[in-house]
Order: structure tokens, then C-alpha cells, then sequence
């Protein structure tokens, strides 16, 4: 069914997929609320004619007004909320320390959840809507140095498929975007957050760390990952997600993606940590 009230809102707008995503949408008749984490990102939005509210998942007061001050622009009809925005904190597992695992854990996964908590009541009284969830292929594989992203996702994945059983029947849909390798900022990103947080000077891992991990942070503008695609592949799912009469549970952007979810089906266990260990 269609969704109830032609509107969205999208988290993390400050750039990459959230600021394609809004722009995209806003192009095909969506009224569309932008939101972002930083005051300056939220006027910017503005100036571009954005409806736009300043929504960070790391602080509850800023998610329950931020939703609010949406809901007035849309006379308190949504029809459909993408969670979007999301960093990283490169480490090992065994150097990452406990309280940084807690913290990406609020903006990744803690603040998604308070946000869509607040947001199903308004749905069910309306008779639907939908709640996409963009996740990664980090969702459901794991890969080196990534555990605490990995951690994130691997939650936002499980508890979205608990979510959608139990809003069978409502008329609000729970959607997964699982996108692969994106061009977006979210290396150059990660960087302050490994030096706030990555004690790695002196660690068993300090030579992997020192000729692999940081050049890979800190490099201006490195040759593209392989499979590689800009963020309006994301958007183009997000269309779908919203417009299509039945969307999918999944939508597995990027060759890589697709790739990993077949070797899930067909390899063993032990074959496919092989394959991920080079990666």
C-alpha cells in the first residue's frame, strides 16, 4: 500500500547519501525534512530551502524536539522516516576501549532506536508509513578493523527484523539498505575519532596500524575502493523503498554487497573468514 502522507524525514543530511537522499526526493514532489547534527549544517540545509531541524543521535533532547519541530512542518503526518548517518572508529577490537564502544554505539544504533520509537505511534495512528533503516553490508559480514561500526550494524539489523514482525499488519513497513563501498566522507571522518580514541603506539598491531589502517584514514582523495559507487545509488534504492507499492525487506547496493550475501549462502564458515582476512 501506499504510503499515507507524502512526506520524509532524513537524519544525517550534512552530506553524502542523507544530502543526495534529500535531494533527490525533493525532486520528485516528497516534502522533506532534512535533518543534520551541527547548527551550521542545519542553516545550510535551510539556505538551500530545505525544511530543516537539527537532529543528533547522541543526544536525546535534540532527537524528541527535532522530531517535533518536523512533525509541525508536516501537520503531524509522516510518511516515512529514513534513519541515515552513521561514523566510524577504526581499531582492533582488543585496542578499543570500552567507553568508545558505548559511544558510536548512542550515535549508530541507541539514537536510531530512540528516534523510530518515537516515530511508530505516529505511523500506526495514521494507518502507515515506512521506517528505513540504511544499514551496510557491515551488517551482516565482519571485516578487520571495522568491529565497532561492524557491532553497530550487526544490532541496527537485528532489531529492525524484530521490528517489522511485529509491525506486521499495522501498515508501517521496516526497510533494510545494506549499501557496499559508497563515496562518501565517512573515512576522512573516522580519523578524529581514532585519535580521540585508539591508544595504538606500542600494540601488537602498531605495524599494521602504522603502514595499512592510517594512510588508508588520512589519504586526501585515494583511488576508489573497488565497486565503488556514488551516493545516489543509495538514493535510487530510497525512491523505491518509498514509492513502490510492496518494497523489499533488503536492498543490497554495490556488486560487493550482493557478492558477500551469496558467499554467506554457499561457503562455510571457515572458507569465507579466508576470503575476509586479505580484505
Amino acid at each position: 500500500m501506499p504510503v499515507p502522507h507524502k512526506s520524509i524525514l532524513i537524519t544525517g543530511c550534512s552530506s553524502g547519501i542523507g544530502l543526495d537522499a534529500a535531494w533527490r526526493m525533493r525532486a520528485r514532489g516528497w516534502q522533506v525534512i532534512a535533518s543534520a547534527r551541527r547548527a551550521e549544517d542545519v542553516a545550510k540545509l535551510a539556505a538551500e530551502g530545505f525544511a530543516a531541524v537539527r537532529i543528533d543521535y547522541e543526544e536525546e533532547a535534540s532527537i524528541q524536539d527535532g522530531l517535533a519541530e518536523a512533525l509541525k512542518q508536516t501537520g503531524g503526518q509522516l510518511g516515512v522516516l529514513f534513519n541515515n548517518g552513521a561514523y566510524a572508529i577504526p581499531s582492533a577490537v582488543e585496542d578499543l576501549p570500552t567507553d568508545a564502544l558505548r559511544q558510536i554505539m548512542q550515535a549508530n544504533f541507541f539514537g536510531w532506536h530512540s528516534l523510530t520509537r518515537a516515530v511508530v505511534p505516529v505511523m500506526t495512528a495514521q494507518g502507515g508509513g515506512r521506517i528505513i533503516q540504511n544499514s551496510s553490508i557491515l551488517g551482516f559480514v565482519g571485516l578487520r578493523f571495522r568491529g565497532a561500526y561492524v557491532a553497530s550494524k550487526f544490532a541496527l539489523e537485528g532489531l529492525s527484523d524484530v521490528l517489522r514482525l511485529e509491525l506486521a499488519g499495522s501498515g508501517v513497513e521496516v526497510v533494510l539498505i545494506e549499501p557496499g563501498p559508497i563515496r562518501t566522507r565517512i573515512r576522512q571522518n573516522s580519523w578524529p575519532h581514532f585519535q580521540n580514541w585508539i591508544d595504538w603506539r606500542g600494540t601488537r598491531l602498531e605495524a599494521v596500524y602504522q603502514s595499512k589502517l592510517i594512510p588508508r584514514l588520512t589519504a586526501p582523495d585515494g583511488p576508489p575502493d573497488r565497486f565503488e559507487l556514488g551516493p545516489e545509488a543509495v538514493s535510487d534504492a530510497l525512491v523505491h523503498a518509498c514509492e513502490a507499492g510492496r518494497p523489499r525487506l533488503r536492498y543490497r547496493i554495490t556488486r560487493a554487497t550482493q557478492y558477500m550475501a551469496l558467499a554467506k549462502r554457499i561457503t562455510t564458515g571457515r572458507l569465507l573468514d579466508r576470503l575476509l582476512v586479505r580484505l
